[in-house]
Parts: C-alpha cells; structure tokens; sequence
C-alpha cells in the first residue's frame, strides 16, 4: 500500500504561499497510532504570517488539514516549531511600571 502525503504537500503549498521566504519552508510527517504529526519548521521572520492575528491563520491550516486528512480516513495534526531566535512579544511582569501620573490622583 502506497502512501498519501497529500495532506503534507497541501500544508507546504498552503504555507509557502504566504510566506515571505519560501524556500526556507520544511516538513516532516510522522505516522503513528494517533494519525498523523506534520511538523512545520519555517524562517523566523515568518512566523507572524503562519500564526496570524490571535492565532486565526494557524487555525485554518488546521482546519483544512483535518478537511484533508478525513478525506483519507486519516487524523492530521499541525505542530509549529518555534524558530531558533523568535522573540515573543509576550508581557513583562517584572518591568517596573511608571505611576507618576496617577499618584497624586484622590480615589
């Protein structure tokens, strides 16, 4: 029996077109009793684009992938490497907060 890598030809045809260095886009598929892992590895530059605003693009490329994968009778899941030297922007909890403006205020 012949293997359908449909599902990871569809990922890298989704994701190098809306990405700014598509040459730097891989993917590995691993099959195993759960269905199957595409595991996505793209430039750190683009990874605002595969993850979109709140996580929505990621999402669709999920959605479609299970679209595809059920098409098959098969169970496809995303996983997104960080990039070596991504940077979050997540918060700072430790950052001293400036309160001058709001110290003299009589609440």
């Amino acid at each position: 029996m012949a293997e359908n890598f449909q599902d990871q030809e569809f990922l890298e045809f989704v994701v190098k077109s809306i990405v700014g260095t598509p040459d730097k886009v891989t993917t590995d598929r691993t099959v195993d009793e759960r269905g199957v892992l595409l595991t996505l590895n793209i430039d750190p530059s683009d990874m605002g684009y595969v993850i979109g605003r709140r996580g929505q693009t990621a999402q669709a490329i999920r959605t479609l992938l299970k679209i595809v994968g059920a098409k098959h009778n098969a169970r496809v899941n995303l996983k997104i490497n960080e990039p070596e030297g991504s940077q979050r922007n997540a918060p700072r909890m430790d950052a001293d907060i400036d309160t001058s403006s709001v110290d003299d205020l009589k609440i």
